[in-house]
């Protein structure tokens, strides 16, 4: 069986190339199979790759094929299998997710504090040019071998 991608699955579909879709269950998840007018079959692959696009929810896949063009289609659910679903790999992604987002929002609330507490500080500003001079003296005065690591 061939495979087509979402922009071919388009393009068939104005051109009147599409007899049929089935929407097919397999294991946990559900794949479009095209029928083509020239009598080849295909499987709605991913956009860089000929592997299939497994929809976890058949509600998905009507979404795609709706926004299509494509309003019938056909349900083979004889090698569903709903018990099948890996919760665990999606749940892992979705807590490692939520983790970064937590992370990046307690970074951006801690930078955003200290930001305002340094335009908050009542002491005078020094200038750039003033401080990478002491810092430059400081560096000078240290012993030759502890330069090295400054």
């Amino acid at each position: 069986m061939q495979s087509m991608t979402m922009e071919q699955l388009r393009a068939a579909v104005s051109a009147g190339g599409v007899v049929g879709v089935t929407l097919k269950g397999e294991g946990a998840g559900f794949f479009l199979e095209i029928a083509t007018r020239s009598g080849q079959n295909a499987v709605l692959s991913k956009a860089r790759s000929v592997e299939p696009r497994r929809f976890g929810n058949p509600t998905s896949a009507l979404v795609v094929l709706h926004n299509i063009g494509i309003a019938v289609a056909r349900l083979d659910a004889t090698h569903w299998n709903p018990g099948q679903k890996d919760m665990s790999r999606s749940r892992q992604k979705r807590a490692q997710a939520m983790r970064e987002a937590h992370e990046a929002a307690a970074y951006n609330k801690r930078l955003a504090a200290e930001i305002q507490e340094s335009i908050d500080d009542p002491r005078s500003n020094i200038p750039h040019d003033e401080v990478m001079a002491e810092m430059d003296a400081d560096i000078a005065a240290l012993p030759v071998a502890k330069r090295k690591h400054a």
